[in-house]
């Protein structure tokens, strides 16, 4: 494993950030961080690091025990952007890099230059830069330097749809080419398209972990998409529906774990007209929310099915 986190807790006084964790990391894979704000995402992400240590458990990158914050073998991009405002792009990135590995490796930062289309920045101050390019800049400044693994955290934060089309198709040549990505998003989809597995943490504990297909394979069938004529209301009233999404056109329907979905098809056809009913397994979103989202008690939900 590229990464192997075993029985890992971090507590910040009383509150534990993150409770008796273990995670495996395959060499090669796209390993995507999910979970609500405060949930122990960037605690793992920078225990991994060794920005902080853990404090019981075990955390080996690379077959070894962490000892170093940084090595050559590693990118980081924080959720916490920072570059040297003062510093030109070209000579800011050579210096990340050189100072990563210590080889000259200017010839990669004019090739990510023109990639992302900023080469004519390169002798332009970071401070002049858009937000859009400082967030590439950023991006470069953690893979200018070739890393086996790379961790992400947040990397699509403020990016507009172009430029997060640009970052996941460096993402994926990077996995392409044998490098183990680690990255945290809120993007549930984003998540779904890219991801190998999915990491799911709460309140500092793991409750998924997986592919997106098994993952949604422990839900099982039990969303329907419903489409009829009239008000749409009815359809929180229909015995065996626990809770139901707008999607416009559509109505999204989770259903209790034991009802027969024909049974909630008649009894929506007693009330109305359907022009559409199909069943299909949820979407990453869908169980996101139902882990996360408060009930009406105030609790977080309890549908968390710890992998």
């Amino acid at each position: 494993m590229t990464v192997e986190i075993n029985n890992v807790t971090k507590s910040y006084g009383t509150q534990k950030a993150v409770d008796a964790l273990s995670l495996h990391v395959p060499p090669g894979t796209v390993y995507g961080f999910i979970g609500p704000n405060g949930s122990g995402k960037t605690t793992t992400i920078r225990m991994i690091m060794n920005i902080i240590r853990p404090d019981s458990g075990v955390i080996r990158v690379f077959d070894t025990e962490r000892q170093a914050a940084h090595t050559d073998r590693i990118g980081y991009l924080p959720e916490e952007r920072g570059l040297y405002r003062k510093m030109k792009v070209g000579p800011l990135l050579r210096f990340y890099g050189e100072m990563k590995n210590g080889k000259n490796v200017a010839a990669e930062v004019d090739r990510w230059l023109d990639r992302f289309h900023i080469a004519d920045w390169s002798n332009r101050k970071v401070e002049s830069l858009s937000k859009g390019m400082s967030q590439k800049v950023q991006f470069i400044s953690a893979v200018v330097s070739r890393p086996e693994l790379l961790i992400l955290d947040e990397p699509f934060t403020g990016l507009d749809p172009v430029n997060v089309d640009t970052i996941r198709e460096a993402i994926l040549e990077l996995k392409d080419a044998g490098t183990t990505i680690i990255f945290s998003t809120h993007d549930m989809g984003t998540a779904e398209r890219m991801c190998d597995f999915i990491f799911m943490i709460h309140k500092g504990q793991k409750v998924l972990d997986g592919t997106l297909s098994d993952i949604q394979d422990r839900y099982g069938t039990d969303t329907a998409r419903v489409r009829i004529e009239g008000e749409t209301a009815l359809l929180k009233e229909i015995p065996g529906v626990e809770s139901t999404r707008d999607h416009g056109r559509l109505q999204e329907l989770h259903l209790a774990g034991d009802v027969d979905p024909q049974e909630v098809l008649a009894r929506i056809m007693e009330r109305a007209a359907v022009r559409h009913f199909e069943l299909t397994r949820p979407t990453l979103h869908d169980i996101f929310v139902r882990i996360a989202k408060p009930k009406g008690n105030g609790k977080e939900g309890t549908d968390a099915q710890v992998a």
